[in-house]
């Protein structure tokens, strides 16, 4: 059972989005909230799957929720995915680097909700190919180098392979096929690479790699 938080200040968005998951056998929505500040504290109380929580809201906008969930280790299973209504902006990107697993648009499909609260649950990083490239024309086209020399210096050549791939929105499986290997293997080195790099799940895997370096927009382009 995937158990789901949804935090928005906006009732009709609530029920909406309730109204969808409460029908699917597989998802529970198990509390709401109105404010970022009463979000953090229902996942801390609730340990949900998912949080749906809108970017912007008033006393503590989705950005701020989103970094005090990441960074308490009691919420560590608790996968973030931000709600907006104005597709990829500079607030997304924030929450990105804030630890969010991902982002998804208020006006999407019901369908493609579903499938994303899914996708979400499993740890995978909300982030297609498509809006990778954005991320990377908007925001990070002149990257930060946050990262020491050190850090990835303890990637070995194949975990620096996974998160490259990775980093350009590639599956598991899409990885393992471009380095001939198993998606077992390919999620292994990909795991290893969270580890090292302490990124506490696959959209900060990306967001390192294009602010260490290790990947750039040109080369994105040309993948």
């Amino acid at each position: 059972m995937i158990r789901v938080l949804l935090v928005d200040d906006q009732p009709l968005i609530r029920s909406g989005f309730r109204a969808l998951l409460d029908v699917e056998d597989d998802i529970e929505v198990v509390a709401e909230a109105a404010d970022g500040g009463e979000g953090v504290a229902l996942a801390r109380q609730h340990l949900p799957d998912i949080a749906l929580i809108d970017i912007q809201m008033p006393v503590v906008d989705g950005i701020e929720a989103t970094r005090r969930i990441a960074a308490d280790p009691a919420m560590a299973s608790v996968h973030v995915v931000i709600l907006t209504n104005y597709g990829l902006d500079e607030y997304v990107f924030h929450a990105l680097r804030a630890g969010a697993a991902g982002f998804l648009v208020k006006d999407i499909h019901p369908e493609d909700f579903l499938h994303a609260v899914r996708v979400a649950a499993r740890g995978d990083a909300l982030l297609a190919p498509s809006i990778t490239r954005r991320l990377i024309t908007r925001f990070v086209a002149q990257p930060l180098r946050t990262a020491t020399d050190a850090a990835l210096a303890d990637l070995t050549n194949r975990e620096r392979e996974a998160v490259t791939l990775a980093a350009h929105g590639l599956t598991n499986d899409e990885i393992a096929a471009r380095m001939v290997i198993s998606p077992l293997t390919a999620k292994t080195h990909i795991n290893r690479a969270m580890v090292k790099l302490h990124a506490r799940d696959r959209a900060q895997l990306v967001v390192f790699a294009y602010e260490s370096g290790l990947v750039t927009p040109r080369t994105a382009d040309g993948l």
